[in-house]
């Protein structure tokens, strides 16, 4: 089932997300709906914060950029409770990013290279590893919705000025795109 995307000014987008345990509420269903709502949404990764839900969960499908970083091939994961454990400031990177809770919006963010992760599977296997590259950059964007962080909170105070307006009409619900939303009330 395709769900609504949370957008920004939704207080679930704020909250800090729980840890879960296997005994969640038909999680492999949810599971499988937030991998159809990504696809259909055309996007990368999506933290459950974005559908409303404030758990630590985030599901993330590289795959569909592999035409460009081959490296990516077949690489569709599943995150429970995942966890940055320690950033490797030694490189950082400038890109630009988006998001699906901010349509229309697209700014440059500075993220270091690598990062120290732990998380479960969809089996609760415990599983600890350092990430580099696109996927750091990809993590990092997507576990932050979990700590109530957008990419936009990244931002210089300059940046955030100059997108003041686009925010506002967010909120109040002047823009378009292509997926299901749900707009804060």
């Amino acid at each position: 089932m395709i769900l609504p995307i949370y957008t920004y000014g939704q207080p679930v987008l704020r909250k800090v997300a729980e840890d879960i345990d296997e005994n969640y509420p038909n999680l492999k269903g949810l599971i499988q709906d937030m991998y159809e709502t990504l696809e259909h949404s055309e996007g990368i990764g999506l933290a459950a914060p974005q559908i409303g839900l404030d758990i630590r969960l985030v599901v993330i499908n590289l795959d569909i950029i592999s035409d460009d970083l081959p490296e990516y091939k077949g690489y569709i994961k599943t995150f429970i409770n995942p966890h940055i454990l320690e950033y490797d400031d030694t490189h950082t990177e400038l890109m630009e990013e988006g998001c699906l809770s901010v349509p229309g919006i697209h700014e440059s963010v500075r993220r270091p290279t690598r990062i120290h992760v732990k998380y479960q599977d969809e089996n609760f296997e415990e599983h600890e590893e350092w990430a580099e590259g696109y996927l750091a950059r990809v993590m990092q964007h997507e576990f932050d919705h979990l700590e109530g962080t957008m990419f936009i909170d990244r931002l210089s105070m300059l940046r955030k000025q100059m997108i003041k307006g686009k925010l506002n009409s967010l909120l109040k619900g002047n823009f378009r795109c292509s997926y299901k939303i749900k707009l804060r009330k």
